[in-house]
């Protein structure tokens, strides 16, 4: 009997957790001038993203504290996701510069967005 629940707890444990990886479509915003602009559609699956222009090229996601984008839309530019905004339907993202002048740039954006699911 102990067995027995032991089994059920650990399958609503493992049942009750939440995705945290970004997976599906969405439409990428660039906030130029206070007023969010539409630039294209993108792609999530797991570590990998690509976008629906074929000329951009594919990138990939490192999950940790904060979710990166590396090689978003060129290879300079990263894109900063805090871990609470993944399970959301609009998700605020920062740009940062790797050229940037300061040793950590990270620290400092450049730009910011959004990321709207597409159902």
């Amino acid at each position: 009997m102990k067995y027995f629940a032991l089994l059920i707890t650990l399958f609503f444990i493992n049942f009750n957790q939440k995705a945290d990886k970004l997976n599906g479509r969405y439409n990428y915003l660039i906030e130029e001038d206070n007023v969010y602009n539409q630039k294209d559609k993108i792609s999530f699956n797991d570590s990998v993203f690509k976008f629906d222009n074929k000329y951009l090229p594919k990138g990939k996601i490192s999950y940790g504290n904060v979710i990166l984008l590396d090689h978003f839309i060129n290879r300079d530019l990263i894109i900063s996701i805090p871990k609470d905004q993944i399970a959301k339907d609009t998700i605020e993202f920062f740009m940062h510069d790797k050229q940037s002048p300061v040793s950590n740039y990270l620290d400092v954006v450049t730009g910011k967005g959004k990321l709207i699911r597409i159902k």
